[in-house]
């Protein structure tokens, strides 16, 4: 349906992440991938959306031209716990720390999207709450040592084992959390496809 609107768009998903590709092919959104290497670091100053906002802006500076007709869409996806922000870990231990910081808490889950033309940029974000249970030790250990979570931000995947047996409530967007709030990503496109 989405694609009668975009007509003669070009929208390019700045993304490697196959969940997000995954995303717009079930939307049914013809695009095409671009991704293009960006140092992901942000002012220390930046606080919950502003950061996502930020990166996911900061990776649509990386595409200097667009044709008139193109769409680029970019984003990022940072968790926020105890006023800090948790990216991706480093190491395995890192994410086990991370774990263990949201054992039977709510942590915040925000995704930024970045919309670029060759006429302007619209950054939107959406924010998700997520509680886990109380995790023990053994869980965590299994699941880093069996899923190796370096990739995601917050060092699990809420469609992953960790999510089956640890996330007891989720108060906004599923697919925010696993890093493409699809509801907006739906509606911005449609808008800028009208204008």
């Amino acid at each position: 349906m989405i694609q009668s609107f975009l007509n003669n768009h070009t929208v390019i998903l700045a993304s490697g992440s196959p969940r997000r590709h995954h995303f717009f092919k079930e939307l049914g959104i013809d695009f095409k991938i671009d991704v293009r290497e960006v140092e992901e670091i942000y002012p220390e100053h930046l606080k919950r959306e502003a950061i996502s906002n930020y990166l996911a802006e900061l990776k649509a500076e990386a595409f200097n031209e667009l044709d008139p007709q193109e769409i680029l869409i970019t984003s990022d996806t940072i968790v926020w716990h105890n006023e800090e922000a948790l990216g991706k870990p480093k190491t395995l231990d890192e994410a086990k720390t991370m774990l263990r910081s949201m054992s039977n808490q709510t942590h915040e889950v925000i995704t930024s999207v970045c919309f670029k033309t060759a006429t302007k940029t619209i950054v939107k974000h959406h924010t998700t709450q997520v509680t886990f249970k109380t995790l023990t030790d053994q869980e965590i250990e299994y699941y880093v040592e069996t899923h190796k979570p370096l990739d995601k931000a917050g060092a699990y995947g809420i469609q992953e084992w960790i999510g089956y047996i640890g996330i007891t409530s989720i108060t906004g967007s599923f697919f925010t959390v696993m890093g493409l709030p699809t509801h907006i990503v739906y509606e911005t496109l449609i808008e800028l496809a009208k204008s």
